[in-house]
């Protein structure tokens, strides 16, 4: 059996390769989620307008890779401290956000927050302001084909994301 996840971390092509690059993450695709725009268009979402996050839809096998790892990958592949920035991008769009598909991800993501907050502060860095809300309460909106695997189509492409460099404690 599989499952959903959903996360933001800024600019959606990278996110996209290092969670494709993941054992167990069996599809990936971006979209936009938590804005309330229907149908939002890349162009409508970087003019700030809609809300939206640029997301990352998951398909994986927790029998393969668990949803707490993926958490934890997603805590270190971005910076968590920066409020709708990563990096040199500005904007609602970089929001970093967690929408969850089942109760227990929704605890799991409120669990490694803290675990990852504790790291964060103890390394200097300030209050995590990523997003957790219900997948259920934000529709997912695929993004336009030329978005999808992109860094497969332009290996050498734009991959903005910033990091704090503190790691996730295991």
């Amino acid at each position: 059996m599989t499952e959903k996840a959903y996360f933001a971390t800024g600019c959606f092509w990278g996110a996209e390769r290092k969670f494709w690059q993941t054992p167990g993450v069996l599809a990936t695709s971006v979209g936009y989620m938590g804005g309330d725009v229907t149908n939002p268009t890349y162009e409508w979402v970087c003019d700030g307008s809609t809300g939206h996050a640029e997301t990352v839809e998951l398909t994986f096998d927790p029998k393969q890779v668990s949803y707490t790892q993926l958490l934890g990958l997603f805590w270190v592949m971005h910076d968590p401290t920066s409020l709708n920035r990563q990096g040199n991008d500005r904007g609602s769009q970089y929001a970093s956000a967690i929408f969850t598909t089942t109760p227990q991800q929704h605890e799991q993501a409120l669990a490694t927050q803290a675990i990852y907050q504790a790291a964060l502060t103890k390394a200097g860095h300030g209050k995590i302001v990523t997003l957790i809300e219900q997948a259920a309460n934000h529709p997912y909106w695929p993004a336009e084909g030329y978005h999808q695997r992109y860094l497969a189509k332009n290996p050498n492409g734009y991959d903005c994301h910033s990091s704090t460099g503190v790691p996730f404690p295991h």
